[in-house]
C-alpha cells in the first residue's frame, strides 16, 4: 500500500512540478503561493466531513508543531518559485527535488529510522550531483561568480520542504494525513497579510495566462502531497520518500521535451548523476 501511494506521488509531483515551472514564469512567486493555498484549502475542504473526527488527535503541542512546519513549507515554495524565475527549470526542478534526501537523513537521525550501507551511498551519490549542479567549476577555476543565486534559492526549498516532509511522520502519525496540510492551506490570510505589509502587489491567477497551469499544478501537487502523507503511515520515510522523490527523472523529460531550457554541460551531469543517486535509492528501498 505504501508503494503504490509513493508512486501516485511521484507521478503527481513530476507533472505537478512541470505546470508550476509555466505558471512560475507568468505570475510573481508570492501570489503564485497564496493562489495555490487558496485552492488547495478549496478543494481540500470537500473532504473535511470524512476528517471531522481526526481532529480531536491534535494537542497543542502537535498544533504549534503544525504551524512552525507550515513556515517550512511556504518559505520553501515560495523560494523555490522564485528560483524557476531566475534559472534554468531543469537545472532548478532537479536540485528542488532531492527533497527526499534531507527528509531520509533527518528520519534516520531525529525519528530513529534505519537506512542500510548501500541507501546511505546512494545519498551521497545524490548529494554530489546536487554539488555538480550548483557549483560551476569552470568558473571556480576563473576566479569568477561560482553559485547562481537561482540554485541557491532551489538548494534552501529542497532542505525547507525536507525537513517539512520528514517532521509531518510525527503529525500524520496521530491525526491523519489529512489534517497537517489542509493547516497548511488555511494559513493563507496570513500569506496576504504578510505581502499586503511588504506592499507586495497580489496578482489575479488569470494574469498572463497563469489560470490554467496553476489550476492543474495545484490539483495534481496537492494529490501528490496528501499521497505521500498517506504512505508514510503504511510504511517508513526512508522508504517513501526516495520513490516520491524520484520525480525529478519524469519532470527533467517533460521540461526537456516542452521548455527547452538552455543548460551548461556540468549541470547536465549534476542533474545525471542526482536523478540517479534519486532513482538507486528507490529501487533499493
Amino acid at each position: 500500500m505504501a508503494i503504490i501511494f509513493a508512486v501516485i506521488a511521484y507521478f503527481g509531483w513530476a507533472i505537478g512540478i512541470f505546470f508550476e515551472a509555466i505558471a512560475a514564469r507568468r505570475i510573481n512567486s508570492y501570489s503564485l503561493t497564496f493562489w495555490g493555498l487558496v485552492i488547495g484549502a478549496i478543494l481540500s475542504s470537500f473532504y473535511l466531513p470524512f476528517a471531522f473526527h481526526l481532529v480531536q488527535g491534535f494537542t497543542l503541542g502537535l498544533f504549534l508543531l503544525n504551524l512552525f512546519l507550515a513556515l517550512f513549507f511556504i518559505g520553501g515554495t515560495i523560494i523555490y518559485y522564485e528560483a524557476l524565475r531566475m534559472e534554468n527549470r531543469s537545472l532548478t526542478g532537479t536540485i528542488a527535488s532531492a527533497f527526499p534526501v534531507f527528509t531520509v537523513i533527518l528520519s534516520i537521525f531525529l525519528l530513529g529510522e534505519k537506512v542500510s550501507l548501500i541507501q546511505s551511498i546512494a545519498i551521497i551519490i545524490t548529494f554530489i550531483g546536487l554539488i555538480l549542479c550548483i557549483l560551476d567549476f569552470k568558473e571556480i577555476s576563473r576566479g569568477k561568480k561560482i553559485i547562481s543565486k537561482g540554485t541557491v534559492f532551489a538548494f534552501i526549498a529542497s532542505v525547507s520542504w525536507g525537513i517539512y516532509f520528514a517532521f509531518i511522520k510525527l503529525l500524520v502519525t496521530e491525526v491523519g494525513w489529512f489534517w497537517p496540510n489542509y493547516i497548511v492551506f488555511l494559513l493563507f490570510p496570513l500569506m496576504f497579510l504578510f505581502m499586503k505589509i511588504r506592499k507586495i502587489e497580489l496578482k489575479l491567477p488569470t494574469v498572463n495566462n497563469a489560470f490554467w497551469p496553476l489550476i492543474i499544478s495545484v490539483v495534481l501537487v496537492r494529490i501528490a502531497e496528501y499521497s505521500y502523507n498517506f504512505a508514510i503511515t503504511k510504511g517508513q520515510i526512508a522508504v517513501v520518500a526516495p520513490i516520491a522523490g524520484a520525480n525529478p527523472t519524469l519532470f527533467v523529460i517533460l521540461a526537456f521535451l516542452f521548455l527547452k531550457d538552455p543548460i551548461k554541460k556540468q549541470q547536465i551531469l549534476g542533474i545525471i548523476v542526482t536523478l540517479a543517486g534519486i532513482v538507486f535509492l528507490s529501487f533499493i528501498s
